[in-house]
């Protein structure tokens, strides 16, 4: 890196651009520039901003320790975002390398490669022999020429913000990628709700330049103001107008945050077709056990008609986590859970992302629930929340009360009014209401965090030790979007009374 050589990686820009050196490739003397990917949240902001940040993903497996549940969770956002994927087998100068078993695993998930029934590119390669590094380069060139990758430099620049942040010597700082144009020193720019005049200008090596062309990133000095990863930047020839648009741009954001949430929901789903014609259901989908998830996921897709689509984007077994939820937020999904509940923080991301999330027990009424959100004759729903959860520690049997759970609570608190679920294995084996709460021997309206308490859940009588007994509240939410047109038109009648 201090020696500037080829392919040299600078961190805090997070990108770089190599330069195929090699004589007889046919790529020879082109460049091709990397996206260090981001972490989650940063890349989810921009798919969520449906940014195309990148033209080709590679997908890099390990040949030894085969497909990784990280693996599938970007293979899942890079079909989000309908980009090229290209698959580098690494390490296969190991001896325990099986790329067949690799190939295999992919065509179970969906991915299928070149020779296994699918078009998705491959190369085997060792990064630490350096084996086939230079095909991978060729690949990814040739997947650019096959799906005519091309940009205009002679035009003014346009971009997209990979990282930002506030250097104590030089002010705002922003890492950008032009895609499009060519930007230059003394470029007057708007980018997402600010604006400012490119000062310097820097490559990947940290070296000054005076102009980037399409697919180089850069590092500017000039903003008026932080702007977020994912936004997109746009070279004005004025700018008095860039700092009008960025005001207005602000102005309406506040606004935006102050309005509902346009996150899809089923309730609103036939409202949306209505006024969008065709729309996308897009679905995350975890289940308790691979048959059943794999029947919803094809039952569900098969629900699609003219005016809806069903896509399943994700389709797993297990608990609905904190990467689930994330990928909702970027593609504008609905998580569906069959059996399976989310984990606290992922139940906490949702609520801050608007990401809904639907609970189901039975295949023929999740399928019925979507039906009916197609054709906007959803009944209202119970959402619930969450209160908190005590461990079951002790199990005793009293004569002539039956089980007591001897508990503490581990978060939040337990009402005894509340609903609850008994949890075993992230999965729910009981909901109900408490018969009796107990501290000692004295009856207790509430027991909250680091407090043991007695808990007699009347009629049940499997409670184990390990248990986790969740408290709840319920609240009824109002189909307010799902109306009938019966009831639209009844609505419009009695306004038009009232103005009368």
């Amino acid at each position: 890196m201090a020696a500037g050589e080829a392919g040299g990686i600078t961190q805090h820009i997070g990108a770089y651009k190599v330069h195929v050196s090699k004589p007889d490739s046919p790529a020879f003397g082109r460049e091709i520039v990397f996206l260090d990917t981001p972490g989650h949240e940063a890349f989810t902001r921009m798919r969520a901003r449906g940014a195309k940040v990148t033209d080709i993903v590679v997908i890099v497996v390990a040949a030894d320790d085969g497909v990784m549940p990280q693996t599938l969770e970007a293979i899942d956002h890079a079909k989000a975002a309908n980009v090229k994927i290209i698959v580098a087998i690494n390490k296969i100068d190991k001896p325990e390398a099986n790329p067949d078993r690799i190939k295999q695993q992919l065509a179970e998930r969906g991915l299928q490669l070149q020779g296994w029934g699918g078009d998705v590119e491959y190369v085997e390669v060792s990064a630490k022999k350096r084996l086939n590094l230079d095909k991978l380069e060729e690949m990814i060139c040739l997947v650019a020429d096959v799906n005519e990758q091309k940009a205009q430099p002679d035009r003014p620049a346009v971009g997209t913000v990979i990282e930002a942040k506030l250097d104590r010597g030089r002010g705002a700082v922003a890492s950008i990628l032009v895609q499009n144009g060519t930007l230059r020193t003394g470029d007057s720019y708007i980018v997402g709700n600010t604006f400012g005049k490119v000062r310097a200008m820097f490559d990947d090596r940290g070296r000054s330049i005076a102009e980037a062309g399409p697919s180089t990133p850069v590092e500017i000095l000039g903003l008026e103001a932080i702007p977020d990863a994912g936004d997109t930047f746009l070279v004005m020839a004025d700018r008095d107008r860039a700092k009008e648009i960025a005001r207005y741009r602000s102005m309406k954001e506040r606004e935006a945050q102050l309005a509902k949430s346009s996150r899809v929901s089923l309730e609103g789903l036939a409202e949306q077709i209505k006024q969008a014609g065709m729309k996308d259901l897009n679905l995350i989908l975890k289940g308790d056990v691979q048959g059943s998830v794999e029947v919803l996921a094809d039952s569900l897709e098969k629900m699609s008609t003219e005016k809806v689509r069903v896509r399943v984007l994700r389709a797993g077994v297990g608990t609905i986590t904190e990467s689930d939820v994330l990928l909702a937020s970027a593609s504008n999904a609905v998580v569906i859970g069959f059996n399976v509940r989310p984990d606290r923080k992922a139940a906490e991301i949702a609520e801050r992302e608007n990401v809904e999330i639907r609970l189901h027990s039975i295949i023929y009424e999740l399928q019925d629930e979507i039906t009916k959100a197609m054709y906007g004759l959803l009944e209202p729903v119970f959402k619930e929340n969450y209160l908190g959860r005590a461990e079951v520690l002790n199990v005793f049997k009293i004569t002539k009360v039956g089980q007591i759970a001897g508990c503490i609570v581990r978060d939040g608190l337990i009402r005894r009014d509340a609903q609850v679920k008994v949890m075993r294995n992230d999965a729910e084996v009981w909901k109900g209401k408490i018969a009796s709460l107990k501290r000692f021997k004295d009856d207790a309206s509430e027991v909250r965090q680091g407090v043991e308490c007695g808990i007699d859940l009347g009629n049940f009588k499997d409670i184990q030790v390990g248990d986790f007994i969740e408290a709840f509240t319920t609240e009824k939410l109002a189909a307010e979007l799902g109306q009938t047109a019966a009831q639209r038109k009844a609505e419009k009648t009695s306004n038009e009374s009232v103005n009368a």
